[in-house]
């Protein structure tokens, strides 16, 4: 598993984790395979078969956009040579 807790190494390389619900008792479980067989059975950890693999959910980093009356007020579009910082 990496630092972050995501992927899991095999001898293949990283292996993504998905999260799975059973529809039959509700819970969520993580299954870590090859994306090759993301869509296979995953069965519930309670004996279930009935399940779904969710939706990932994307994590991001980093500052917000600027806003276009934030951008023509700053005299520039961004970046240094965009902005007009430049010498």
């Amino acid at each position: 598993m990496d630092p972050h807790g995501e992927f899991r190494r095999d001898e293949e390389g990283f292996v993504p984790r998905y999260d799975v619900r059973c529809r039959a008792c509700g819970t969520t479980f993580e299954v870590n395979r090859p994306m090759a067989r993301a869509d296979d059975a995953a069965p519930c950890p309670h004996g279930h078969d009935d399940t779904v693999r969710l939706l990932p959910t994307v994590g991001l980093a980093g500052r917000a956009t600027a806003s276009p009356a934030a951008v023509a007020t700053s005299g520039g579009s961004g970046g240094c040579c965009g902005g007009g910082c430049c010498g």
